[in-house]
């Protein structure tokens, strides 16, 4: 049998001694820098959230309140959302200027690359030492070649910095278990903490990875009591920010709030719960959350845009209709009394299709949002699949799709390989899922949050496919050619 020369392998182990250390991997951070300035100058936009979050550190800069401006000068305490992201704008505006999000943009950059390296440091203990340098190479060019979180950088949401604290707290994991004590301990806390505070759903963060954090370690490397120490030490402190967060709802707003509110409404504010019930009992993707949901209330409902799935029978089709036409008419206020109508038709949805409600339309909104081309930042007309209405859309949409599957099959890849941490990694992307099962209105970026764990899984399945797999097909055709 014919060995086959490292010379025939697509990455010569030795290439990698032959380049400096930081040569090496500062290539495809590099490339990763270039994506990420070409997508800010192509993309960048501050409006809808963005402002949402901007007024709000405004005015804890200007006035030091946590309030929007109404519209005769005054403050309006709010806590619809939480202050993590509206504190890292807030730092960036004393820094760089009031209202410059074009450096809140650049700092994004900064903060996604270093959480591509993180990544892939991680990967670098999570896998036998002789793999590590490969491994963690593969996993940076994922990381940083990526363009579905690289589009995001170009837009000030909480996105970038989502990302870059969930990158934080495996990097931290990994290293607490090679070096146990306060110092990675810390880190840890900080990134699940400042996760949350970002986002609702951060906390997940610290539900999937403290086990790891705990249970991973070795056995004698750090004592019983210290662990507990440094395990009493840091949940305080990560609970101090949300305790004072909790204490001011309840002294501005008489209302037991940790967090912020499902759907981002003040106290005394209608969440209209009809209309969420109704929405749920037909959406099933980001069409329906763009055309239909965001408008209401404040823009007109056209029943035209409805799916058919919305209507079961003619009466339904009659009654939604009207209740378009009635809301539209109203200066698209939805008042209680059309709420309450809107409950009526969904309860009526609901009792005559439970399994869909419960089961089939929650799958589907969250197949949505891990399957569909992620392209919802880019100029691309919300139909991308009809080819007749705009070829190259239609074509690139499809490259999208193949590149987030490549990227979940390389994860799959991965998972099945069991590398370290394999096991935190899943529950946080089913626990976010499952979250997600609960969403009326589904966006791709819900499930973005799960792609450091991706570029970590992927980066494994690379390198075996690179330096375990290709290297025995080349062997078995070698051996079949000297036959």
């Amino acid at each position: 049998m014919e060995a086959v020369s490292e010379s025939q392998l697509p990455f010569p182990p030795r290439t990698r001694h032959r380049l400096p250390t930081a040569i090496y991997s500062g290539l495809p951070l590099a490339a990763g820098l270039a994506l990420r300035f070409w997508m800010l100058r192509a993309l960048f936009e501050a409006n809808g959230d963005t402002l949402i979050y901007g007024a709000i550190a405004k005015n804890l800069l200007l006035h030091g309140r946590y309030a929007f401006t109404t519209s005769n000068g005054g403050l309006h305490s709010t806590l619809i959302r939480l202050p993590g992201y509206p504190l890292f704008l807030a730092i960036c505006f004393r820094l760089f200027g009031m209202e410059n999000y074009f450096a809140v943009c650049c700092v994004q950059i900064g903060l996604d690359l270093l959480g591509c390296w993180l990544v892939a440091d991680f990967v670098r203990r999570m896998v036998p030492q002789r793999q590590s340098s490969r491994a963690a190479l593969a996993t940076l060019w994922l990381a940083a070649l990526c363009p579905f979180t690289a589009s995001y950088v170009a837009f000030p949401l909480a996105e970038t910095p989502t990302l870059f604290t969930l990158t934080l707290a495996m990097w931290s994991v990994a290293r607490f278990r090679v070096q146990p004590g306060w110092k990675y301990a810390l880190w840890f806390t900080f990134a699940v903490c400042w996760a949350a505070l970002l986002r609702p759903d951060g906390a997940l963060a610290a539900v999937a990875f403290a086990p790891a954090l705990i249970f991973c370690l070795p056995p004698a490397r750090i004592t019983r009591a210290k662990l507990f120490r440094i395990a009493l030490v840091c949940t305080a402190l990560a609970l101090v920010p949300f305790v004072a967060w909790t204490w001011r709802n309840w002294q501005t707003f008489h209302v037991f709030q940790p967090l912020a509110p499902r759907l981002a409404t003040d106290p005394g504010e209608d969440a209209n719960p009809g209309w969420e019930h109704w929405v749920k009992s037909w959406s099933l993707d980001f069409v329906s959350t763009y055309d239909i949901y965001w408008n209401v209330p404040d823009d007109v409902l056209d029943v035209d845009k409805l799916p058919s799935r919305a209507f079961d029978t003619p009466a339904q089709y009659a009654e939604t209709a009207a209740l378009a036409r009635d809301y539209n008419a109203h200066d698209y206020d939805l008042t209680p009394a059309l709420d309450a109508r809107f409950e009526r038709l969904a309860q009526e949805r609901i009792a005559a299709h439970p399994l869909r409600y419960y089961l089939w339309l929650p799958l589907g909104r969250v197949a949505d949002m891990w399957l569909r081309p992620r392209v919802e930042n880019l100029p691309i007309d919300l139909d991308w699949w009809v080819y007749a209405h705009h070829h190259a859309e239609t074509r690139f949409s499809w490259c999208y799709v193949a590149l987030n599957a490549a990227y979940l099959l390389l994860a799959l890849a991965g998972l099945l390989l069991r590398p370290r941490y394999w096991q935190a990694m899943l529950a946080y992307m089913l626990l976010r899922s499952a979250l997600l099962l609960t969403v009326e209105a589904p966006e791709a970026r819900y499930t973005l949050e799960c792609f450091p764990m991706l570029f970590a899984l992927g980066g494994r399945a690379l390198y075996w496919l690179t330096y375990d797999v290709l290297p025995s097909v080349l062997k078995v055709k070698a051996s079949r050619g000297s036959d």
